[in-house]
């Protein structure tokens, strides 16, 4: 029988939040030491499943056919196991249950003679080239730009003769630094420059967008985030001003105080004084956060920086240099050769579902179906003029914003109902050490997705100091999807769950159709109820972002060409100081920043903080290769920038 039986373990990856579905034979071992498990047990080799956490020992687990039964033992572990949320040492498993180890939330479903539709892992959306919004209706293969006679043969050499470019006839234009992207990543890497001695006139930063948070606004404004409400992000982590000082909750303060609003300029205050032990964490709003950056574009001449392009390639060129392909405009091309290069591209995509991607390319149905990520006001806009039921998949920050905007919604008409639908319940949160995370109602609660520490304290340290090994489990037990620690949604949530209009279902989707009064039907197995319908008028995906190499055309190019290694969670390989060793040519170097370097030194690459970090650290490395322009900023020079800050002066 045990050869016979697959099991199938499903989970969200802890860091990530992406979908793993591996298939195993019995019997199957858990731990964080490879070398540990054993490969045979009565003769049967051993299914061995490598899990990287601290919370996970070195022999954890093992999964075998005892009986006629299946059963989890523990090994003797740490931590210990727990099966549908209580702990065990030895369980017996049915089809369903949820079996957790460590910060692993895994769902056992057992693979051989089972009907059940196996998910495939969730697919993405890419961002549309023309209009740089995502488009649902593109594959990643349609969505990557055609291939024409540009770039020419010869860019496809391992170091492109620069001669060999000017004999094309198109522009060649040169720069000392080139930031490609030209959204946030690259906005706070030319302003450290820019801040740091660097000429306007020797920066380039190449884009679709001239404003530097468009793409990121976009998305807010999406997910339900307007510009009154307020982003996940610390009061400190300040993009427009790369001292911190004074921080987003002094300015508001300082704004209120003037307008005689005295009450909450003080509140704003007492919130960074004490949070978060006895007051909620402070988050700035997201439009003073766009009119901060709005300011600090023009202070340095961002304008005349900013160039729009659609880029091609990137390649070394032969006299130690980068040479970018790119193109101006409908049969506009150009190259533009630099010798320092900086990589902050972004999300390439958003995460689907599998199963909802086929309701929509089955149907042609883009409005009852929706990713949180895109423009769907339409459906709050009918919730209420005419009610309805929503089914909202995921949980983590953008879920909650989602159902904050539903309830608000249900002020305008009290016939909206809310189904969340969740693979698994989380009864615990991620633990590290003697820390762990708060759990209500099956949402995992932190101000911010990492730690604070992880910013600059000493889990920074920590992970730079970390092997590829080691950072795997540190980066597995920090992370994880979580909602965001305020009073309001917790409330909303308890509001909701007493009232009846507000439901949690756990279950595996089997399969999303259409019914003939062209309500969305999704067929769940309910873990203890079999299989279940439920009907919905709109199903929201809140599943998230992609930032893999392989969803981004232009660097899944760049790595193959040169080979280059990608870490555990398919993302570039950087050093401590952001620089991507491999890519070095001659004096000329390349650094990278963003979603598209997570698990390497540096666990919040993509907020604000991170951003910062990786811009400081890069341009310290530039100021050791003595590039040109760039100053070391001391005590007395930082101290001179900071006040033109103030004034409003160009650096």
């Amino acid at each position: 029988m045990t050869n016979d039986l697959q099991i199938q373990l499903s989970w969200e990856d802890p860091a990530t939040g992406e979908r793993r579905e591996p298939k195993l034979n019995l019997p199957i071992a858990f731990g964080r030491e490879f070398a540990r498990l054993p490969a045979e047990i009565g003769g049967q080799r051993v299914s061995r499943m490598l899990l990287n956490s601290n919370e996970v020992s070195r022999y954890h687990a093992l999964i075998d056919w005892e009986q006629n039964q299946l059963v989890a033992i523990d090994q003797g572990s740490v931590n210990g196991i727990f099966v549908n949320g209580q702990q065990q040492t030895r369980s017996v498993l049915t089809n369903g249950d949820m079996l957790q180890i460590g910060p692993y939330m895994m769902t056992v479903t057992f693979a051989t003679n089972v009907s059940a539709q196996i998910t495939s892992p969730p697919s993405t959306i890419q961002f549309n080239p023309n209009t740089n919004l995502p488009d649902p209706s593109l594959s990643p293969a349609q969505s990557t730009p055609s291939r024409s006679n540009f770039p020419p043969s010869a860019f496809q050499a391992e170091n492109v003769a620069v001669q060999a470019l000017h004999a094309t006839g198109l522009p060649v234009d040169e720069s000392d630094y080139l930031a490609i992207g030209a959204g946030l990543g690259s906005f706070v890497w030319v302003d450290l420059l820019r801040i740091s001695g660097v000429h306007a006139d020797k920066i380039v930063a190449l884009g679709l967008e001239g404003e530097p948070y468009a793409r990121y606004k976009r998305l807010c404004m999406n997910s339900q985030i307007p510009l009154h409400e307020r982003l996940r992000s610390n009061s400190d982590s300040c993009p427009d001003n790369i001292w911190g000082w004074p921080s987003y909750a002094l300015r508001e303060s300082w704004y209120d105080f003037t307008q005689g609003k005295i009450n909450s300029a003080f509140r704003y205050l007492w919130q960074v004084f004490a949070e978060p032990t006895f007051a909620e964490t402070y988050t700035p709003r997201a439009g003073n956060v766009f009119d901060s950056i709005d300011r600090e574009a023009k202070r340095i001449g961002w304008n005349q920086i900013y160039r729009y392009g659609r880029i091609r390639g990137i390649r070394k060129t032969d006299d130690g240099r980068y040479c970018v392909a790119y193109s101006r405009g409908p049969g506009n091309y150009a190259f533009l050769v630099s010798r320092y290069l900086h990589l902050a591209t972004g999300y390439p995509a958003i995460q689907f579902l599998p199963d909802l991607q086929a309701y929509r390319e089955k149907y042609q149905d883009f409005k009852s179906v929706v990713n949180a990520y895109e423009a769907h006001d339409h459906v709050y806009q009918q919730l209420e003029q005419q009610g309805g039921t929503v089914l909202i998949r995921g949980r983590g920050i953008v879920a909650s914003r989602v159902f904050q905007r539903i309830y608000e919604a249900r002020k305008q008409n009290q016939n909206i109902t809310v189904l969340h639908l969740m693979r698994s319940p989380k009864p615990q949160g991620n633990k590290f050490q003697t820390a762990q995370r708060l759990v209500k109602n099956h949402y995992e609660f932190q101000p911010f997705n990492w730690p604070k520490a992880c910013w600059g304290g000493e889990l920074r340290v920590m992970l730079e100091k970390a092997s590829p090994d080691e950072r795997k489990r540190l980066i597995t037990d920090w992370g994880g999807t979580t909602t965001a620690d305020r009073h309001d949604w917790q409330r909303i949530t308890e509001q909701g769950l007493s009232e009846g209009w507000y439901q949690i279902t756990f279950g595996e989707v089997l399969g999303v159709e259409r019914d003939a009064q062209n309500r969305t039907i999704t067929r769940i197995r309910e873990k203890g109820f079999g299989e279940m319908n439920l009907a919905a008028d709109f199903i929201v995906d809140a599943t998230g972002l992609d930032a893999k190499v392989e969803t981004n055309p232009l660097l899944d190019d760049l790595v193959k060409h040169y080979n280059l290694p990608l870490n555990h969670l398919g993302r570039l390989v950087v050093a401590n100081n952001f620089e991507l060793i491999e890519m070095r040519s001659g004096r000329g170097q390349m650094y990278a920043a963003g979603a598209i370097t997570l698990g390497g030194p540096y666990a919040a690459v993509d907020s604000f903080l991170g951003l910062q970090y990786a811009a400081l650290v890069a341009v310290d490395g530039l100021v050791t290769a003595r590039a040109p322009g760039v100053q070391y900023l001391n005590t007395l020079s930082s101290y001179g920038q900071w006040l033109k800050w103030v004034l409003n002066q160009s650096p």
